[in-house]
């Protein structure tokens, strides 16, 4: 919980900075597994969405936990009605954080930031952490 808080607070600090070096094939792969995974809870299939995950989330995680977990910690993604990707911070070589403004059914907004991590050839979900969208208020 700790690492998740602190790594929420380091990177919304760097919220607005899209790295120019970032591949555009690697933002572009990443992008499709968040949108494909949040397209897949709106459908309600948690067995695709649960593909979209890393080994570490698969170690921490059975497949109904993870339904369970995502349901109750983050409803706006569980069900949402619209996401943005907002922008990208590579890490590592192997990981990148994706800033995404997601709007759930439920009528709530959130700015969250999907941790990415580089595993068979390919971009999986790590982890993810949200905040209230606070962009529409004024």
């Amino acid at each position: 919980m700790v690492r998740a808080v602190t790594l929420l607070l380091a990177l919304l600090v760097l919220w607005p900075v899209t790295a120019a070096t970032q591949s555009e094939s690697d933002v572009r792969d990443a992008r499709g597994v968040v949108l494909q995974q949040l397209d897949a809870f709106r459908r309600d299939d948690f067995d695709t969405a649960f593909t979209f995950a890393s080994s570490e989330i698969h170690q921490l995680f059975d497949r109904a936990r993870f339904e369970q977990m995502v349901r109750t910690s983050y409803p706006e993604i569980a069900r949402s009605a619209s996401a943005v990707i907002d922008g990208v911070q590579r890490g590592d070589a192997s990981r990148l954080y994706l800033f995404v403004r997601v709007h759930g059914t439920n009528g709530r907004a959130v700015e969250a930031v999907y941790e990415m991590v580089r595993e068979d050839g390919g971009w999986r979900i790590n982890g993810v952490v949200t905040r209230p969208d606070t962009s529409e208020k004024t």
